[in-house]
């Protein structure tokens, strides 16, 4: 309805973007997500999604190196799950969207490590734009 109401205008970014978020940031939402879809209990409230690195290869394709940071000792064993069958399952999951999403291959490595104060560091909230002291 409310898009009736707007004055046409010209397109502020490509038609075909899907947003204006880094890859980097993008990739690791993606991955989060599956972290909530999969997880669904107060796990995925605890835990935060780096990208360390973004390779882009020969062949077109991109690796992408993760980390996810859980607040207790105790999560990464839940998380990795018995075999690494969870984390192998989010991973999966998040590669088959982030390909998906890239319109290409993508290679995705995912790591879980315990990082208790991951909620205080302000480098964390840098990348969104945030600013933590406030």
């Amino acid at each position: 309805a409310m898009m009736a109401k707007l004055p046409p205008g010209p397109f502020l970014y490509p038609e075909d973007d899907l947003t204006d978020m880094p890859l980097r940031l993008m990739a690791a939402e993606i991955t989060r997500e599956q972290l909530f879809l999969q997880m669904r209990q107060e796990i995925p409230y605890d835990c935060a999604v780096e990208t360390i690195s973004w390779t882009e290869q020969r062949d077109g394709s991109a690796r992408v190196v993760q980390k996810i940071f859980v607040k207790r000792s105790s999560q990464v064993g839940i998380v990795t799950g018995k075999g690494g069958h969870q984390i192998k399952s989010i991973s999966m999951a998040a590669r088959e969207q982030l390909t998906e999403v890239l319109g290409r291959k993508a290679h995705l490595v995912v790591d879980v490590k315990h990082r208790p104060k991951w909620q205080e560091e302000a480098s964390y909230y840098a990348p969104w734009g945030l600013d933590h002291s406030a």
